[in-house]
């Protein structure tokens, strides 16, 4: 049996290493918040998210499949969660009730193995009324092939045949094994023998001709003849021990895997039912392939940011379809930075098959999100800042390709305007000839107005917004990059001079509400 939830052919590969730049991409992103809000204090789906998540989907039909189960999840949220809980309840009875398999002998893994699979028919009989009762109203194709696996493998028949089987494995009128003298006139090839079934008849079964046979009984205190016959009956229920081990080894593997797809699409119920209790808007997003530049949305916000504020985020409506890149200058603490990390968050939703915080969102698959963020100095660093750039940059020029999305936020800000303006010029040209999507935030004019002027690809220019009196909208909007980002107003909003007559005092002063770091 195969749950199949989140691929449609194949099982995920929750063995995985891990992807080299998924740290980076983690703290970059601020994936954490969201994979918290997913668990909604359930380590298992959050453990759960941190695997799937990072985990690109590069098909658009592997993207569609999920997408259509998580709609179908959200439209029978408790029949899911009454899954999950059944997941739970198998995996539970097993970890705490039993243990078979720590020993050698082939009784004690009959008997255990006997005992578990005897457990997990409970579990299994819920699933199988579950499956009967809400089969039909389900839609998508993932859902339809599981509740048929179910219908088709859980029948009457196989409930009724593995009880039976059960029942006489418990050797309540002893084990009987059949053997032939081998070499030495030793035994050998021991099999296992089913008893025929008694007479219904109960005259004809009193009546009825006993089969010849031998009789030798063990004395009570001869332990080595009790450990003679027990090596006897352990040689002829090896092979069925084995096989009813593996059998409830695989009944165990299926509710494992059930319980962890699942827990990715409760993941994603959970973090839409905090946004939408935020009031926040939530919604599909449309995917379209690799080789087409599509990008737009309307009111597309930061969800880690979302969830760690009381008020709601700005969004942001922008059409960048058919450009290559998108430039974004202006004011300091004017969004920027948080506008690029809602398109990277957006894009690992899209790409995992899940929601996105907007209210319309469409854009191209991309082969591959990479990350390159300026960091702050600290001691793990084994040069310059600009040094630790390069190197990073060095990086992920080793591992970008076609169709990719570079997310470059401030890159080369540690040394010089010129100097940082014509590397990140070099670098993004190139990329940009290799066919790579791009979205970048940049304090650098010469880099911006260079790439405004004299540019061979397709690009949108954006601006943060600012008001004639300094402040911030947190909104951005089409413009032409401008040779200053006002960090005046900042230092305005933080100090003002206060002069008196014995001299010039600075008066240092708490920030105004309308200056956010964000």
């Amino acid at each position: 049996m195969k749950a199949w939830l989140l691929y449609a052919e194949r099982d995920f590969d929750w063995r995985r290493d891990e992807r080299w730049n998924e740290k980076t991409l983690t703290q970059d992103l601020e994936l954490a918040t969201l994979y918290r809000a997913m668990a909604a204090g359930d380590e298992f789906i959050e453990g759960v998210a941190k695997s799937v998540v990072p985990v690109s989907l590069d098909a658009l039909d592997d993207i569609l499949y999920r997408q259509a189960i998580l709609k179908d999840c959200l439209g029978h949220e408790a029949t899911v969660r009454q899954m999950y809980a059944i997941a739970v309840e198998a995996q539970e009875t097993e970890r705490k009730s039993f243990y078979w398999g720590l020993t050698a002998s082939a009784s004690s893994v009959l008997h255990s193995a006997r005992d578990l699979v005897q457990a997990y028919l409970v579990s299994l009989g819920k699933l199988r009324r579950l499956a009967d009762d809400e089969a039909t109203s389900f839609e998508s194709g993932g859902f339809r092939r599981f509740f048929a696996m179910v219908g088709a493998e859980l029948t009457d028949d196989y409930f009724a045949s593995i009880k039976h089987c059960l029942k006489d494995l418990k050797f309540n009128g002893g084990v009987l094994i059949s053997a032939q003298p081998g070499r030495g006139n030793k035994g050998a090839r021991y099999v296992l023998r089913k008893p025929h079934e008694p007479d219904p008849n109960l005259i004809r079964r009193l009546l009825a001709r006993k089969p010849p046979s031998r009789t030798f009984r063990i004395a009570e205190r001869d332990e080595n003849g009790a450990r003679a016959v027990s090596e006897l009956e352990a040689r002829g229920v090896n092979h069925v021990a084995n096989a009813l081990a593996q059998s409830a080894d695989h009944i165990k593997r299926f509710f494992a895997m059930l319980r962890a797809e699942l827990g990715f699409y409760l993941g994603f119920m959970n973090l839409r039912n905090e946004l939408v209790k935020r009031g926040l808007p939530v919604c599909f997003p449309v995917p379209f392939p690799a080789g087409q530049r599509k990008q737009k949305f309307a009111g597309l916000y930061d969800v880690s940011l979302a969830l760690r504020m009381e008020q709601p985020p700005v969004g942001n409506d922008v059409d960048a379809n058919g450009n290559d890149a998108i430039v974004v200058t202006g004011a300091n603490q004017g969004g920027k930075s948080t506008f690029l990390r809602s398109i990277g968050i957006a894009q690992v939703l899209l790409q995992t098959g899940g929601l996105v915080g907007d209210s319309e969102f469409e854009a191209n698959i991309a082969n591959g999100i990479f990350t390159h963020y300026k960091r702050e100095e600290d001691v793990t660093m084994q040069g310059g800042k600009f040094d630790e750039e390069l190197r990073r940059m060095s990086e992920i020029v080793d591992h970008i390709g076609p169709h990719a999305l570079f997310l470059s936020n401030e890159s080369f800000a540690s040394t010089n305007e010129r100097e940082g303006s014509e590397i990140g010029r070099q670098i993004l040209m190139a990329l940009l000839d290799a066919h790579v999507k791009i979205c970048l935030v940049t304090h650098l004019f010469t880099l911006a107005k260079s790439l405004s002027d004299d540019c061979a690809f397709p690009a949108l220019f954006l601006r943060a917004e600012r008001r004639e009196d300094g402040g911030r909208t947190f909104r951005l909007i089409q413009g032409e990059p401008l040779q200053t980002s006002y960090g005046q107003d900042l230092y305005r909003d933080i100090f003002t001079e206060d002069v008196g007559e014995a001299g010039g005092a600075a008066r240092v002063r708490e920030p105004s509400p309308g200056v956010q770091a964000w």
